[in-house]
């Protein structure tokens, strides 16, 4: 190209962090589709729902189902349904009861997506154009959601207890810890008569208050950790919140107080060198 770049136009910017800390990112796997209820479901008076785990910064949203006849199977939805009631109680993820009909089967009524916390390489922004100023807001955590679908484990493991294939209700355990040396194959032994039955007990207990959980056995560092995490999530009970969508007067109220109206100019204390040394790999 000839000649040098000329100004096309120069953009006041203003920055403000009046909604620090609850401006955050959230990504959900729904391509060009926005988060909304179909409108089967909103038909019947249903609306999206969440909720949090404040300590571990866990968030669930949940999406009623598209229930039209040709793209929803109803039988499975009962299935499935069973499966989840049972899963939650077991993790301890029990939702308030919803009102059924006497003798009416649970069924599989939403989607449920449960973010994932990202870590944010550098400093994010919300930016936002209007008449002709950029208005820019921190964004203090980033979170990624996903379909939860432990309840298809359960629904596997009621499955084969109905086939006669196990009749036990616990799975195979954990996968073996890959740290750890494979254990050594156990020598046949010859069948003792059989003697006075006792009872051996393996437990997880606690060694004191607010000490945690104390794991016993062979297992590495990580992997406890990894348990402890575990527990301490099921534990922890989940906080209610009102779901606002993009076009009510709450997200309306919230989105304005993004833009600033302060014409304070900030004063720049850094130069182009302390800049350039923060830059990886320079």
């Amino acid at each position: 190209m000839e000649g040098e770049d000329r100004l096309v136009s120069v953009i006041p910017v203003h920055f403000t962090n009046g909604l620090h800390p609850n401006i955050q990112l959230h990504q959900f796997p729904l391509l060009t589709r926005p988060l909304e209820v179909p409108p089967s479901a909103a038909a019947s008076g249903k609306r999206i729902r969440a909720r949090v785990k404040p300590n571990i910064k866990r968030l669930e949203v949940h999406v009623p189902v598209d229930t039209r006849p040709e793209v929803w199977n109803t039988d499975r939805s009962q299935a499935l349904g069973s499966a989840r009631v049972e899963d939650d109680k077991e993790k301890n993820q029990e939702l308030p009861k919803v009102k059924q009909r006497e003798g009416e089967e649970p069924r599989l009524s939403e989607v449920r997506m449960r973010s994932e916390q990202v870590s944010q390489s550098g400093s994010y922004v919300l930016g936002v154009l209007r008449d002709g100023r950029l208005h820019l807001h921190p964004i203090s955590e980033t979170h990624q959601f996903r379909p939860t679908l432990t309840y298809m484990d359960m629904h596997t493991r009621k499955a084969r207890r109905n086939r006669g294939g196990d009749d036990s209700d616990e799975d195979d355990g954990p996968p073996p810890d890959p740290d750890e040396p494979a254990p050594p194959p156990a020598p046949k032994k010859e069948k003792k008569p059989t003697g006075e039955a006792r009872e051996v007990q393996v437990a997880v207990r606690k060694t004191g208050e607010g000490s945690g959980l104390q794991f016993q056995g062979g297992m590495t560092q990580v992997r406890r950790e990894m348990l402890t995490l575990i527990h301490a999530e099921e534990d922890e009970r989940w906080e209610d919140f009102e779901y606002c969508g993009g076009e009510t007067t709450e997200a309306n109220e919230a989105f304005e107080s993004v833009f600033s109206t302060s014409f304070q100019e900030l004063e720049c204390k850094s130069d182009i060198t302390s800049l350039l040394k923060d830059v990886p790999g320079l």
